[in-house]
């Protein structure tokens, strides 16, 4: 790898240049600095090539991969490696030393009940393993070490990856038919002469939405004064074209929100500039807080949702399209059309029909397995699959999303995200006869499973419980008012791109609003500030 040889040199470079010049160089976050005496006084100890088995919650965390100034699982390993003693003083401000490679990278907030890094370790003491957990937060857990022939790689080696996807049933409920997308998809199906298929589509939720309007929304709106009540329900879905319009059916606000959080469209409240006079405060409060009350209601609606035998059909219908080697382009970012490591394996990708109920709340279980992903592609598929289902779309959209067209899919949360462990079937094979141990994760079973509900399910629930996260995710979906995300309608790909109106002329151009990009569409809808820099792929 003669690039990455020559990166580490010039890097190797600058800080002796740096040195020589009396400058400070700053030492990466997870290196541990000794004296000099200090590391001339250790005693040299035999080191081997070793797979490390490891799981861990990836909350509070900027991902797998070491980072010199960002926390880190790989970084919090490297410090715990070297405080058990399994790495030497001599290496313990640089993992290069260690031959450190890591199986598969997983994004910020991303779990893994079993992954893999290799490395070079002094495992001499029988009771390293503990040592190095005594030296790692609950988050963290070392299963074992094997010790691997001289050239084993856990990334080069790794034959699959399987992954697991944790989500509400509730996200897969159609948008609101008053919402932007709600109202569009009715809209273009008519326009296509598709309407009666997508109903079709539709069928065992098509009454949902009505029913819970009639039912609990306008029983509560009656409980408002006439005067509350009015501005209230025009912030409900109504005013999706301009950039005010509220969350309706997504996060519930908490009595920490800004005012900005809660308020109803920009229709409703007066100018900045117009001074308020304490009425006038006060008769906005009331309205903030009904707002707030109809949201609690339609979160309490969602969670109470169980969803049927034939919406489960669905999804593993739609889930089925991903099998196979496909062009996964649209699911990755900065890669083209054109680029062959675009294209992926997916062996299966499988919904477990049983799903389970968490304090209110029914989850579902998606498993994905697959040869390697790039950087965020299985939360883009889960996106995409659960899109063309809530919003009654053929399941051969995801077909036609393996084209040249640039799709604007987003990803879904990587709240629900984790790595379940890589496979290793062909390692392990010429292992029998290096007489070398396996690496088998079912060895560790007992302790991964309790450590996976306590430290993975138990946070994936209580954080969407506390934050509502898919909710609001799929909530500004289906309220971005441009055309990014109509691709799932009956219009196909081609209602996703811009309409010129005819005969449109130069000031009616100047004086439209600015279109977003389709960058800027995702980053709205996603919510995030995740680094979206070049970099290997997730694994």
């Amino acid at each position: 790898m003669p690039d990455k040889r020559a990166r580490n040199e010039r890097a190797e470079q600058a800080k002796r240049r740096k040195l020589d010049n009396g400058e400070e160089v700053v030492a990466p976050i997870y290196a541990t600095e000794f004296s000099q005496e200090d590391i001339e006084n250790e005693q040299r100890r035999p080191k081997k090539k070793v797979a490390v088995l490891i799981g861990y919650s990836g909350t509070g965390y900027k991902g797998m991969q070491l980072s010199t100034t960002e926390k880190t699982i790989e970084g919090d390993l490297f410090t715990a490696f070297v405080a058990a003693g399994a790495i030497s003083k001599a290496n313990a401000a640089d993992p290069k030393k260690s031959s450190l490679v890591r199986c598969a990278r997983t994004d910020k907030g991303v779990h893994a009940a079993g992954n893999i890094v290799s490395l070079k370790l002094i495992v001499e003491d029988p009771d390293v393993v503990e040592k190095i957990n005594a030296n790692l937060s609950s988050q963290i857990r070392v299963w074992g070490i094997l010790v691997t022939n001289k050239s084993f790689s856990s990334y080069q080696l790794c034959d699959s990856r399987i992954y697991e996807y944790l989500i509400p049933s509730h996200c897969y409920l159609p948008p609101h038919p008053n919402t932007y997308l709600g109202k569009k998809l009715v809209e273009i199906a008519e326009k296509e002469g598709d309407l009666e298929a997508h109903k079709a589509r539709q069928e065992e939720v098509a009454t949902y939405w009505e029913e819970i309007d009639e039912k609990v929304i306008q029983p509560l709106l009656a409980t408002f004064p006439e005067e509350i009540r009015k501005p209230v329900e025009k912030a409900l879905h109504m005013d999706d074209e301009t950039d005010g319009v509220p969350e309706t059916e997504g996060e519930q606000a908490t009595e920490a929100e800004t005012p900005a959080a809660t308020e109803p469209s920009s229709e409703s409240k007066p100018a900045e500039s117009e001074p308020l006079d304490e009425a006038a405060i006060a008769f906005r409060k009331q309205i903030y807080e009904a707002v707030k009350t109809v949201k609690v209601a339609y979160l309490k609606a969602r969670r109470e949702y169980r969803i049927p035998p034939a919406r489960l059909a669905r999804i593993q219908q739609a889930l089925d399209q991903y099998v196979g080697t496909k062009n996964f382009y649209n699911y990755t970012i900065q890669k083209q059309y054109r680029d062959p490591s675009a294209k992926r394996h997916i062996k299966s990708f499988q919904l477990n029909p049983k799903p389970i109920i968490i304090d209110g709340t029914e989850w579902l279980s998606l498993k994905v397995h697959g040869q390697s992903f790039m950087m965020h592609q299985i939360r883009k598929m889960v996106a995409m699959a659960t899109m063309v289902v809530r919003c009654g779309c053929d399941p051969k959209r995801i077909s036609e999303s393996y084209g040249a067209f640039k799709m604007a899919i987003p990803k879904a949360p990587g709240l629900g995200l984790l790595l379940e462990r890589p496979v290793f079937d062909a390692y392990n094979k010429k292992a029998e006869d290096l007489k070398k141990d396996p690496i088998d994760f079912s060895k560790y079973d007992k302790e991964m499973n309790e450590f996976k509900q306590r430290e993975i399910y138990d946070r994936i629930f209580r954080e969407e419980e506390q934050t509502h996260t898919f909710s609001s995710f799929f909530n500004h979906i289906d309220h971005y008012a441009q055309e990014e995300f109509l691709y799932i309608t009956s219009g196909g790909i081609a209602a996703a791109k811009p309409a010129s109106t005819p005969g449109e002329n130069a000031d009616a151009m100047f004086n439209a609003p600015k279109r977003k990009s389709a960058r800027e569409a995702l980053a709205e809808v996603e919510q995030e500030s995740e680094d979206e820099q070049n970099g290997p792929e997730d694994n």
